[in-house]
């Protein structure tokens, strides 16, 4: 085979593998698409950023002292739709601290969006080995910052 024809053909091959890696691309892992709440629901979105210096560890949070939902430390925001009324948020914890809990009264419509965060500095000790426990918190944040943080790149 001549040389411009090997050449021709190896870029040829390389276009198509480049065209068919694009394909398996798919949308950024901090992007999330979804409808509006159903109607007479509000919906609680959940989410973290990742910080491979905190805890690695599954963010769990009750609503009114129930499992709702499991964060794990990298992933797409959660959301969970519930009827409207009063909520008690709060993120299961080795360590008790103040802030770590929110209370909401939800309307039907409402977003609301809340953000779990990790101290694993709260509970820990150790001079040799260092030892420390999930001390989680979460907040609520304002739409625009939430939706920001959201579609950031993980």
């Amino acid at each position: 085979m001549p040389r411009s024809v090997a050449f021709c053909l190896m870029r040829w091959l390389g276009a198509a593998a480049l065209l068919v890696l694009a394909g398996c691309v798919g949308e950024p892992i901090g992007a999330v698409q979804a409808t509006p709440p159903p109607a007479g629901t509000a919906r609680l979105w959940f989410y973290r950023i990742f910080d491979p210096s905190l805890s690695l560890n599954t963010a769990n949070v009750d609503l009114n002292g129930v499992r709702a939902v499991s964060v794990p430390p990298h992933s797409h925001a959660i959301y969970l739709d519930v009827p409207p009324g009063a909520y008690h948020l709060s993120p299961e914890s080795y360590g008790t601290d103040t802030n770590q809990t929110r209370d909401l009264v939800l309307a039907p419509g409402q977003e609301v969006y809340v953000k779990v965060l990790d101290d694993p500095t709260w509970m820990s000790s150790g001079d040799t080995t260092d030892i420390r426990r999930d001390t989680f918190y979460v907040w609520v944040m304002p739409p625009a910052l939430a939706r920001a943080e959201m579609a950031m790149p993980m």
